[in-house]
């Protein structure tokens, strides 16, 4: 597979975009192809099997486009559909997402932990090994919060009833002590200037978009295929209305561009 070729990135929705931000930093010469999964969000209310179902059928598609490589750039599809799409592509290079227990444990002083995420990571199998890996040492506190995906979905990052509902959310781990909070959805990151309102400076918030392009890149690399670039545009497209996911590209992503349908 040409070096040149693209990356696939997708998510339920436009969280992902935080993720293609962290690859177009890490490695500016790939050329980036996302779909949001807008049409089905959020993947945190539906089944595995459901998730699993839309994740073949995306993976498929972004490999028609000619993708190297594959980025679940959603900590719920990860859990759900990663281990079934590197059985089913073997040795193209997969990367997922995963809550960042492990550094969160690190970096916590009081070791007092909290993670905001989707109700479907929270209840997984997955997130639970993760705490039995890397949290013996301590305490984490949990909490799901529905309703802040759709917030970030309508770009709506410092509305009023954005801004109510983070802080019902938050108040809970602040009063537990937390003083590390992990973003444990891709959707997150992009409330963090809300978040450092909301919070006390000392508290340190974590998420894993970094770490996943660096994974990519080392990944890549092994294989021989990393891009020399000049990288060409990013392509978007959307499951959902594509004008949305357009109107909202200028402020999760920084700059506009064009949107198309989802043929799946």
């Amino acid at each position: 597979m040409a070096s040149e070729a693209p990356v696939g990135v997708f998510d339920s929705g436009v969280g992902g975009l935080s993720v293609l931000g962290a690859i177009r930093a890490r490695l500016p010469f790939e050329s980036l192809l996302y779909v949001a999964d807008s049409g089905h969000v959020p993947y945190g209310e539906k089944s595995p099997e459901y998730i699993r179902e839309r994740c073949r059928c995306i993976a498929d598609f972004l490999l028609a486009q000619g993708a190297k490589a594959l980025v679940v750039a959603c900590n719920t599809a990860t859990v759900a559909a990663v281990a079934e799409l590197r059985e089913r592509h073997p040795g193209l290079p997969i990367v997922g997402m995963e809550p960042a227990v492990k550094p969160a444990a690190a970096a916590t002083r009081c070791g007092t932990v909290g993670v905001l995420a989707t109700t479907g990571t929270l209840k997984s199998a997955r997130f639970a090994a993760l705490l039995d890996r890397f949290a013996h040492d301590v305490t984490v506190v949990t909490q799901p919060c529905p309703g802040l995906v759709e917030c970030v979905e309508q770009g709506a990052l410092a509305a009023p009833a954005t801004r109510a509902l983070l802080a019902s959310y938050v108040q809970p781990l602040l009063a537990a002590g937390c003083d590390t909070l992990i973003l444990g959805c891709t959707h997150y990151p992009f409330l963090k200037p809300l978040l450092r309102e909301l919070v006390p400076e000392g508290v340190e918030l974590i998420d894993t978009g970094a770490a996943v392009a660096r994974q990519l890149a080392r990944l890549l690399d092994e294989r021989a295929l990393l891009a020399a670039g000049p990288a060409q545009p990013a392509r978007f497209w959307s499951s959902g209305d594509p004008a949305a996911l357009a109107r909202v590209l200028p402020v999760l992503w920084g700059e506009a561009a064009g949107v198309a349908a989802l043929p799946c």
